[in-house]
């Protein structure tokens, strides 16, 4: 290549993949954003997250420090995508792809340019681009106008498509497979570590058995014991399992960028007086709080409730965290549906098609009888007239006093 050009389109391999959804389900996702745009007079979307990118393309990119994006127009939807990626992201994308190279800085901006144009309407998503990339699309774009589609976009994410839950449901299914595996793993003396990779391993399996044509990556457990159940994202570690240990069960397949979620307490041999009040405290909240998910409920009000069952027991100085989110274009570093979570200061109104958790804890602080963290998760998909619970692995003392 005698001269380097600053972006170009290498579909290499003449035809793309399947995708985790049809294009009509892609097509019928920028129709929704088109709208959006057209509302709030905007001519061209600049969209940088994992998330939206995605949701709207299929293709979920990895940054690696390099940025990615998505420009939707009335008629065109475009990936731009690093050199270092070749043709994948064009294989793995719902529309057109542009390479943009290292050669010169900035050329990611000018492969933008070359779909954007200058001197239009921007829509950006304020909540991920950075005072940098606003400088940088200044200087290239020349934008008329810029404004935030961000709440918008996520507002479409929270409506799930009947395909949406299809691969939703599948995925709660995996985590379930990863929870029994888990379960069997369980013995005094086995390491964290050891049980970890037994429920992740087991998931893998299941997700590529299910889906033969999708890319596999960031499938995940989190298991922890003892003091280390104090928090709900806590590492694994090599602690070895003592009997009478509190365990906190957490399996995380992702298929597709779709995440879900399989949550549960367990203790090895036996439980003691102490922490089996609080851990059938939390259940009945569990319990309490999945009878509240139905459309027409808001996230605020829930909370409220389950809040009051707490503080009736004098156990909400206990809680460390809302109880409960949205599912679907998810993952521990990218993506949430902000809008769609149970706390108290989310108002949203549920509707059929949303996806929720239920997920309440209590963390009992080190040096207290019963200490540890306790904690529930189930999945639901909110109907007609109540909600589906999509979680098969059972929760409770009656099941997970395992080892």
């Amino acid at each position: 290549m005698t001269e380097r050009p600053e972006f170009f389109r290498f579909h290499n391999g003449g035809e793309k993949v399947p995708l985790p959804f049809s294009s009509e389900e892609y097509d019928a996702r920028l129709a929704g954003l088109r709208a959006a745009m057209t509302e709030a007079g905007v001519d061209v979307a600049v969209l940088t997250s994992m998330q939206n990118i995605a949701y709207y393309s299929g293709f979920l990119y990895c940054s690696f420090g390099r940025p990615y994006g998505l420009v939707v127009t009335a008629t065109e939807s475009v990936t731009i995508s690093a050199g270092i990626d070749a043709g994948q992201p064009w294989r793995r994308c719902h529309g057109d792809n542009i390479t943009y190279t290292d050669w010169a800085r900035d050329n990611y901006w000018r492969a933008i340019r070359s779909v954007a144009g200058e001197g239009r309407h921007i829509g950006v998503e304020g909540d991920h681009m950075t005072l940098a990339a606003q400088t940088a699309m200044t200087a290239f774009l020349s934008p008329s106008k810029v404004t935030d589609i961000a709440p918008a976009t996520m507002r479409q994410r929270m409506m799930k498509s009947p395909a949406e839950i299809d691969l939703i449901r599948a995925g709660a299914a995996v985590a379930d497979v990863g929870g029994y595996a888990i379960r069997e793993a369980i013995h005094e003396g086995t390491r964290e570590i050891d049980v970890a990779m037994a429920g992740r391993d087991a998931m893998e399996l299941e997700i590529a058995k299910r889906y033969p044509d999708a890319e596999y990556r960031d499938t995940w457990v989190w298991f922890q014991s003892g003091l280390n159940t104090d928090g709900a994202h806590n590492p694994v570690t090599a602690r070895k399992l003592k009997r009478g240990d509190i365990l906190s069960l957490n399996t995380f397949p992702m298929i597709s960028g779709y995440y879900t979620a399989l949550e549960r307490t367990l203790f090895v041999g036996e439980a003691d007086e102490a922490s089996m009040g609080y851990w059938n405290a939390n259940v009945g909240a569990h319990e309490l709080g999945i009878s509240l998910i139905k459309p027409g409920a808001t996230c605020s009000g829930i909370t409220a409730q389950v809040n009051d069952y707490f503080a009736e027991r004098d156990l909400l100085q206990y809680r460390s965290f809302g109880y409960g989110h949205s599912f679907g274009i998810l993952s521990h570093y990218y993506g949430r549906e902000a809008g769609l979570e149970l706390r108290e200061d989310i108002d949203t109104v549920l509707e059929p098609g949303m996806v929720v958790s239920m997920e309440p804890m209590l963390t009992i602080p080190h040096g207290k009888p019963g200490a540890g963290g306790y904690r529930e998760h189930d999945i639901l998909v909110v109907t007609e007239d109540g909600a589906e619970n999509i979680t098969g692995y059972p929760y409770g003392p009656g099941f997970n006093i395992v080892g």
